[in-house]
């Protein structure tokens, strides 16, 4: 055999060497990026079931004040997570409260101020500290037009004029009080209402002349009633805070209802409907 034919025997031997090696390669690089593929695919599920999807009902007592504004953030998180619903009890925040401690079902209370919701931290049925979320004034609710030219918390006291105030128990009463005490008048309301939705509703009625209400309540109102804004009301400013309740059906769903009312997107919808930041 000459000399020429054993070399290209050689060549010959390496070439399948290499290829064999490339194959051997292959086969392992994509073994690896498979097993690669498997371990993300299982950590993806993992995650997602660290996360999971919020179902069911989701029941908020809240005050009356916030009706618009909290009815508008419970379709909100209704889009966001399918299959659950927000039911909402509005009301004053005192009977709310007294509601709460003697066993109604409920996941979050939202309170018109933290004297009302001590009530229910006092009885230890809160899951966790209240965080104050928005703050609220008050402002003069009068008839369309204005017709008895109220300008001043003073014009309410005038002789033949319908005032309604909330009952002292709630947190709108007890804030026009407390700005009746820092100006020194004393007002003899025609009723006292339970919450600020039933003082404003006179109004709405023409049942009375003029109601100390919110702010928020004078802007959900619209063309029903005139506002007029008055300088003692920043000294009867109410803080709300919102809660997760010890005995809550829905905990989870609760707390992303919480989160969604304090992110900057509930805060729009808040600081809308006229709503002061935290």
């Amino acid at each position: 055999m000459t000399r020429s034919v054993h070399r290209t025997r050689r060549m010959l031997k390496v070439a399948g060497a290499g290829a064999a090696a490339l194959l051997a390669l292959s086969a392992c690089s994509s073994s690896t990026d498979s097993a690669t593929s498997k371990d993300s695919a299982s950590s993806a599920a993992a995650g997602s079931s660290s996360s999971p999807k919020l179902s069911g009902n989701v029941t908020v007592f809240a005050a009356a004040s916030l009706k618009e504004s909290f009815t508008a953030l419970g379709k909100e998180f209704e889009q966001q997570h399918p299959g659950t619903k927000v039911s909402f009890n509005f009301g004053g925040s005192d009977t709310l409260a007294a509601s709460i401690t003697s066993g109604a079902p409920a996941d979050v209370f939202a309170a018109a101020s933290p004297k009302t919701m001590a009530i229910v931290t006092g009885k230890k049925d809160a899951a966790r500290t209240p965080a104050t979320f928005v703050r609220n004034q008050l402002e003069i609710a009068t008839l369309p037009g204005n017709p008895h030219k109220v300008a001043s918390l003073k014009d309410l006291t005038a002789s033949g004029l319908k005032v309604v105030l909330c009952d002292k128990t709630v947190p709108c009463g007890a804030a026009a009080q407390k700005a009746l005490d820092a100006s020194h008048l004393k007002l003899t309301p025609v009723s006292y209402e339970q919450d600020v939705k039933g003082a404003l509703n006179k109004v709405e009625l023409k049942e009375a002349d003029a109601a100390v209400v919110y702010k928020t309540d004078v802007h959900a109102a619209g063309d029903k009633v005139q506002g007029v804004e008055f300088p003692e009301s920043a000294e009867a400013i109410n803080d709300y805070p919102i809660v997760l309740l010890k005995n809550a059906p829905n905990t989870e769903a609760a707390k992303a209802f919480i989160a969604l009312v304090r992110s900057a997107e509930g805060q729009k919808v808040l600081s809308e409907a006229g709503f002061l930041k935290p």
